[in-house]
């Protein structure tokens, strides 16, 4: 990874003394988002349509166990990422805030698809609350942080998620957000390829740039989600150093793989064996 700029030596500061970061009730490395606080403040890539078909994937309903084998390693992601036992408590504050309504031609239609995507984005419920069980995991490597979710929705609420995430290029292609402390930020959403897994699939990327002590900071932020059946996963990668997309795409693929063998009634392996 590049060695990060002042800028970004400012924002990994802030970030351990609290300053853009805030935290929840401390759960380990299998914790549940269900706990989540919502927020304080209320060049596109072609993205693959769910199939028509049947789904080939088993339909059996995820488990407790089976959502925490389901669950990515370190193993997975490869060298340079730690395991960490605090992933339910991340809240980065730069995702937080209200969106500015003028800035969208459409007006109020479009902004609460904006605000939507940063509150779930903030409280861990890009795919809304889990209907089953679910688990979660998080990977730190240098100043990115890559949360891992995985967790059962309901079929027809999955659909409905990964249709409104491929709308949001679209509408939320560019935006402005104002913070609790009066500051401006922007934020940017681009569709993003991701491996052909899964029923269904959507990525995205987004850039918030904003400022930490008075210095300018850039968040650079991967967003994937799959659906299996009636299971979804999500992950979120990146930080103020940029974005490793190789992680996220890989984190996705071996999830996938793992909750494929879950739902199949299998036990995976330490390390899902990648394809594709």
């Amino acid at each position: 990874m590049d060695r990060p700029s002042r800028p970004a030596r400012v924002l990994a500061s802030a970030l351990a003394t609290g300053t853009l970061l805030v935290t929840a009730a401390c759960a380990d490395g299998t914790g549940s988002p269900e706990a989540a606080p919502a927020s304080p403040a209320a060049e596109q890539s072609p993205a693959s349509p769910s199939p028509s078909s049947p789904s080939p994937w088993p339909t059996r309903a995820l488990t407790t166990g089976g959502a925490k084998a389901a669950l990515i390693t370190r193993a997975d992601l490869g060298d340079g990422w730690n395991q960490v036992n605090n992933a339910a408590s991340w809240r980065d504050k730069l995702l937080a805030g209200k969106v500015d309504v003028a800035s969208f031609l459409n007006g109020r239609t479009g902004s609460q698809d904006c605000q939507k995507l940063l509150d779930s984005l903030y409280s861990d419920t890009l795919l809304g609350r889990p209907v089953g069980a679910s688990a979660l995991t998080g990977f730190t490597n240098g100043d990115a942080r890559l949360l891992y979710q995985v967790g059962d929705y309901g079929k027809g609420s999955l659909e409905k998620s990964l249709d409104w995430m491929k709308s949001l290029a679209q509408t939320c292609g560019h935006f402005t957000v104002t913070g609790s402390d009066g500051g401006k930020r922007t934020v940017r959403v681009v569709s993003s390829a991701l491996p052909a897994v899964g029923d269904g699939r959507q990525g995205l990327t987004l850039t918030v740039q904003g400022t930490a002590d008075g210095a300018p900071v850039t968040l650079v932020l991967d967003v994937a989600a799959v659906r299996a059946g009636s299971s979804g996963i999500v992950v979120t990668n990146g930080g103020p150093s940029g974005v490793d997309h190789g992680a996220t795409e890989t984190a996705a693929r071996q999830g996938a793989q793992r909750l494929q063998q879950v739902l199949a009634g299998k036990t995976p392996p330490p390390t899902a064996t990648a394809t594709g």
